[in-house]
């Protein structure tokens, strides 16, 4: 018997109360409308002597043999509010046989419920009650069938009741020789999760061992219904993780066991897997608790390196992207369980997922099955995001050589994971991997030569690879020629669709990191560009989708005057595509204002009218979790670019032709896509930031009244996303946007009462680990284990909270910030403990350092506080956290002024042993620095004699060139008081004036110019 209601469709609109009855064909009435459609379309305004005229017919239908004829008549009685109505809705659903009527019955009485109330149709939950209990199995799935339905409708309409309920699902869940009931049971009880209160909970935990012993039952009948109702689990994760917490090893190790059977259906074993990355998210540390990583990954290895069936293949791995494309949507275990190790390192720390998952990977590697190989390689891949600073610091140079070995495999399958680690390789380890950008680059190169022109699927993954690696390179002038000869070949010789669509993607790729050294090849590109631009052929509709991507690229990247003369052309390009294909060109109207400025006020009404347009629209939103195959992301949705365009518009047109963000826009906050967020909260960063920019450029009552508002908004919703957002990169984003609103607001962003008190405070909430996305709830037996490693986004989140503080002090001003320094000091100093990870500590020292030079001379009275701290890490065996200690030591002594002149000799002792260890590096760029700042602040403590040559000889910096500015500055201070000591080390100061001077000026393109002899 199938549990589950049937699709959803939509109602008709065309009703009148005279015609509602009858009119209602069967396939209306599968639907979860069921009973709104005449309520909804005759606005409550029923003639109930028409009812009552209908009401013999309705009656005779409603018990009539035909199915169709009960369900139509189920319809006809869809809202009656009669005391009669009600009664024979409810006799009748006792007495229907058919289930396709009782569902439409159910479905009917919920929605008369949900407007009646419990209390004024009490018959309801008597029924439900005396049915669940009902020793009669027909009786038992009708009450529980009501039950579901009427929840389903109103979650809250049992509300008063759910102690109740909890106890009826202890006796209905015993039911083990009635899956109906099972069914019903546990989909009722996921629905009522959500709305239960502190003293359900007792009652709701004990439920959890009859939950796997329910859905065991129901593997057997249906597993369908089985996987639908493992969602009871989800829903306790998200609003009752104290509940899955307590009984945290037998439903994690029930949902491996479902997922490692490979005797069961792929759809149950995903979300097996699904809830396992579920736990994973939320509770990761439990992993570790129970010591469930071993078992975990155990069960993970198999299930990823399984061989697909005879005569198939991976759909990532077939030939030709539609062959591909076809399969796209099935979700297989294989895929699934990549994405739990994906998770796994997103929220474990890597030196407790790296000892239990190497011992399975090297094997893998090895392995003569091809299979094997790429489970091996996959897994390589998935860690390079969660796990990029331990793998840079302690495996990069041995797990590249392994995927570069694979491109060369004799298996497809295994090249073509080969590819995809390498390009989250590339995405994700930068910029360390760059050393090595001459082998992977003449690798990658040549496997693009080697694939065949109709293997569609393998020529993206290569190109893929190849973009990802080249956007993030940085240095890629000595590739370009080699690069740029290959996409214009391949644009200029005949070839597919496709492989033009690829090449054009890669060029805006290239440009990202070539910039204006891509201008010798600018005109050519625009050539072929406007080409696939003006083309009116369908085949190549998706090669003018990315020409106006890659067109977008080039207009930020470009130099404005190479790009200016073609603006106008290449906006009225982009508005005639959209007149004929529907396609987001949002980036294109973004990155075209930055280029036109002011003369794009013509083009902007209708732009911005598409924008908002975009914005509001649900098209292109998908309400779940995106298919994972392994090659490119989430599902992408049309808010998002409709967002940055947005961004771009209100970023170059502040002279007055922007767009006001108003009540509308902020609907994106409540979509569930993180990208479409994200964006929102982007662009409304962007517009304060316009809006503050064209105050500092036209200072006028009107306008600063206008960004006070506007940051009145923007603010309240900034604090409220950290705290109550769930998804740690969308916080991420929105303290780097905070940071920059501050930055250019300044004293403005501060000008409302409180406001610096509320921003410190949700900073401090980021800190002390306690928003949404940082859920560490704790059931009554854990202890928080204080010395337990971070995972490296957990950390990255605190690192992303640690820079708002330094801005925040500088636009409050040192005096105004310096209590809330104080209440933040306790949470950086526990990061200093020898327990902590190296990464903490560079974290911790590197945050005071630079909150203490945001603090001015109110950093005097922490002097006593930060400079043993300081002292100590400045002796760590870390260079970075080295690095960090020295200059906050620096920084100190330069801000603090007569707190620290009696600590000079200590410091000048330390700076000298350190200075006679290190050798080139940023620890002896930032000793250069820190005595600079110590001889500008306070001369007669340093004896600049011996000091200075020391200081000259030091020069030129090798890594920090930032300190460069310092180091002069104390040259010239110095000069002023003794220039005869300057003019004898002139010999050495020039020199390195001139390298600083050019590395600054050119950057890396001297470095490359120096190695090509030049």
């Amino acid at each position: 018997m199938n549990g589950s209601p049937g699709p959803s469709r939509q109602p008709p609109h065309n009703l009148v109360p005279s015609r509602c009855f009858g009119l209602l064909t069967p396939e209306h009435l599968e639907g979860p409308w069921l009973g709104k459609t005449a309520a909804g379309t005759c606005g409550g305004k029923w003639d109930w002597g028409k009812v009552a005229d209908g009401w013999g017919p309705c009656c005779f239908a409603t018990r009539s043999g035909s199915p169709p004829v009960g369900k139509v008549a189920a319809a006809d009685a869809s809202n009656p509010l009669s005391s009669r109505l009600k009664a024979l809705v409810l006799s009748t659903l006792q007495q229907e046989s058919d289930h396709k009527v009782s569902l439409s019955l159910a479905q009917l009485a919920a929605v008369i419920l949900k407007y009646e109330t419990v209390e004024k149709w009490p018959q309801v939950f008597q029924l439900i009650q005396h049915g669940a209990r009902s020793r009669d199995p027909i009786q038992c799935q009708v009450g529980l069938l009501l039950l579901h339905c009427a929840l389903e409708a109103d979650p809250d309409v049992f509300s008063s009741h759910s102690t109740e309920l909890l106890r009826l699902f202890h006796q209905t869940l015993n039911s083990q020789d009635q899956p109906a009931a099972l069914y019903y049971s546990l989909r009722s009880l996921t629905t009522l999760v959500a709305g239960l209160g502190s003293d359900e909970m007792k009652l709701m935990s004990s439920l959890v061992p009859k939950i796997i012993s329910a859905i065991r039952q129901l593997m057997v009948v249906s597993e369908t219904q089985a996987s639908e109702a493992m969602e009871v689990f989800d829903e306790l994760m998200e609003t009752e993780v104290g509940i899955i917490v307590q009984h945290f090893p037998a439903v994690f190790g029930f949902c491996l066991e479902v997922a490692s059977n490979p005797a069961l259906g792929n759809t149950l074993r995903v979300k097996a897997l699904s809830c396992i990355s579920f736990f994973i998210k939320f509770k990761g540390r439990a992993i570790l608790r129970h010591k469930l990583l071993s078992p975990t990954l155990n069960a993970l290895f198999p299930i990823m390196s399984a061989e697909p069936p005879p005569g198939q293949m991976d759909a990532e791995d077939e030939q030709a992207e539609e062959d591909m494309e076809d399969r796209a949507e099935v979700q297989t275990p294989k895929h699934y369980a990549a994405q739990v190790v994906d998770m796994l390192a997103l929220h474990l720390p890597p030196e407790k997922l790296f000892p239990h998952l190497t011992p399975l990977m090297e094997p893998a590697l090895l392995s003569p099955n091809p299979y094997h190989r790429k489970a091996g390689l996959m897994c390589l891949a998935v860690l390079a995001e969660g796990c990029g600073d331990h793998i840079r610091k302690k495996h990069l140079k041995p797990m590249l050589q392994v995927v570069c070995q694979a491109l060369s495999d004799e298996n497809q399958v295994v090249r073509n994971a080969a590819l995809f680690a390498l390009g989250q390789f590339s995405e994700n380890l930068q910029p360390d991997i760059a050393e090595y950008a001459d082998d992977i680059m003449h690798l990658l190169l040549r496997y693009l030569e080697g694939v065949h022109p109709g293997h569609t699927s393998h020529l993206a993954k290569a190109y893929y690879a190849l973009e990802n690696f080249v956007e993030n390179l940085g240095k890629i002038e000595p590739y370009l020629p080699a690069l740029m000869e290959r996409m214009l070949t391949t644009l200029s010789s005949p070839s597919s669709p496709r492989t033009k669509e690829l090449a054009i993607s890669a060029i805006g790729a290239i440009a990202q990191a070539a910039r204006q050294s891509l201008l010798p090849y600018f005109e050519t590109i625009m050539k072929h560009l406007r080409e696939y631009l003006l083309t009116i052929r369908e085949d190549l509709r998706p090669v003018q989708i990315q020409s106006t991507e890659t067109l977008s690229v080039l207009a930020s990247t470009m130099p404005k005057e190479a790009f200016l003369p073609l603006a106008e052309e290449c906006c009225q390009l982009g508005l005639d595509i959209l007149n004929s294909v529907s396609c987001p060109l949002y980036s294109l109207f973004g990155s075209l204002s930055c280029v036109m400025e002011d003369s794009m006020a013509p083009y902007l009404p209708r732009i911005t009218t598409l924008l908002l347009y975009t914005i509001k629209s649900t098209e292109g939103i998908e309400v779940r979790i995106p298919h994972w195959d392994g090659w490119g992301g989430e599902t992408r949705s049309q808010p998002e670019p409709a967002w940055k365009g947005l961004i771009g518009c209100g970023e170059s047109t502040s002279g007055g032709s922007g767009v006001p963000p108003g009540p509308n826009t902020l609907l994106p906050f409540q979509c569930p896509h993180i990208s479409v967020r994200k964006s929102a909260f982007e662009a409304l960063g962007n517009f304060c930031i316009s809006l503050s920019t064209l105050c500092k450029r036209d200072p006028s009552e009107p306008q600063a009244s206008g960004l006070q508002k506007l940051l009145s908004l923007v603010l309240p919703v900034y604090i409220k996303g950290i705290r109550q957002d769930k998804e740690r990169q969308l916080v991420m984003g929105v303290l780097e946007m905070l940071e920059k609103v501050l930055k250019s607001c300044q004293q403005q962003a501060l000008q409302e009462p409180g406001r610096l008190a509320e921003l410190c405070q949700v900073i401090r909430e980021v800190l002390e680990k306690k928003t949404a996305c940082q859920d560490t709830s704790l059931d009554d037996d854990e202890e928080e284990e204080e010395d337990e490693e971070e995972a490296e986004y957990d950390l990255m989140l605190l690192e992303y909270a640690g820079e708002v503080m330094p801005t925040l002090a500088k636009v409050a001003g040192g005096e105004a910030f310096a209590p809330y320094f104080a209440g933040f000091l306790p949470q950086f100093l526990n990061k200093l403990k020898p327990s902590c990870t190296c990464a903490e500590k560079s974290f911790a020292v590197g945050a005071m350092a630079e909150t203490i030079d945001a603090l001015g001379p109110a950093s005097a009275p922490f002097v006593p506080r930060l400079l043993p701290v300081l002292m100590g890490a400045a002796r760590d065996a870390d260079r970075e956290v080295r690095s960090n200690a020295i200059y906050g030591l620096g920084v100190l002594a330069q801000q603090s002024g007569a707190a620290m002149h009696e600590h000079y000799p200590k410091l000048l002792g330390l700076f000298s042993n350190v200075i006679s260890q290190e050798r080139k590096n940023r620890v002896a760029d930032n000793v250069c620095g820190a005595i600079a700042r110590m001889v500008m602040t306070h001369p007669e403590g340093v004896p600049i004699g011996q000091v200075f040559p020391a200081l000259i000889r030091s020069l030129p910096l090798k890594e920090d060139f930032e300190e460069y500015k310092t180091v002069f500055h104390c040259i010239s201070f110095i000069y002023e008081h003794d220039p005869q000591l300057v003019s004898l080390s002139s010999l050495h100061i020039l020199p390195s004036s001139y390298t600083q001077h050019w590395q600054t000026r050119f950057g890396s393109q001297v470095a490359v110019k120096n190695r090509q002899g030049i």
